[in-house]
């Protein structure tokens, strides 16, 4: 049986979210959705941040949901419009957003770190080094994050090629 068929499947949130999350959960009710006592490491830097098991990443600001993000590996399947944004080649999972939203108007933009996001759908497509190859893990982002500068500068970078960590982290404006 292929890691693919094994895979869990999870919806993008009209609401904003992924799956069984939605932004401004507090951290004790995204254990609750995901079905896990708590997370199986917690990470201090600019957000609050915590990975669960089946390669599901929460961060938080306030005490509040604003991003997920799923490992290229083992995190659950999204699809967009029929395309699955987990785990593929990033260069096909950057023409198939062009193409979206060319189609559909979305708004797209290019990150620091070479990443492209749909902002108004609060999808951002990275890679993941896995061994030898690049696949693409989505995070799924507060809108607003997209529509502020400061934001937008200084989403959640972790696993990002070339990325090094900005500490002290500035203080938002």
């Amino acid at each position: 049986m292929s890691a693919e068929v094994k895979r869990k499947r999870w919806e993008m949130r009209a609401e904003g979210g992924v799956g069984p999350l939605r932004f401004g959960m507090a951290p004790a009710e995204v254990a609750e959705a995901l079905l896990a006592s708590e997370p199986e490491a917690r990470v201090g830097g600019p957000y609050g941040q915590e990975d669960f098991p089946g390669g599901v990443k929460a961060f938080y600001a306030a005490g509040k949901l604003v991003c997920v993000a799923l490992d290229a590996v083992t995190g659950p399947q999204v699809f967009l419009a029929g395309f699955p944004l987990v785990g593929r080649d990033p260069a096909q999972g950057h023409q198939f957003l062009l193409d979206h939203a060319a189609e559909n108007g979305n708004w797209v933009l290019y990150t620091p770190d070479g990443s492209l996001a749909l902002t108004d759908l609060g999808l951002l497509l990275r890679s993941q080094q896995v061994g030898e190859a690049l696949l693409t893990r989505p995070l799924f982002v507060k809108e607003e994050w997209f529509e502020s500068q400061y934001y937008r500068d200084h989403l959640p970078l972790e696993d990002a090629p070339g990325w090094v960590p900005e500490y002290p982290f500035p203080a938002a404006p």
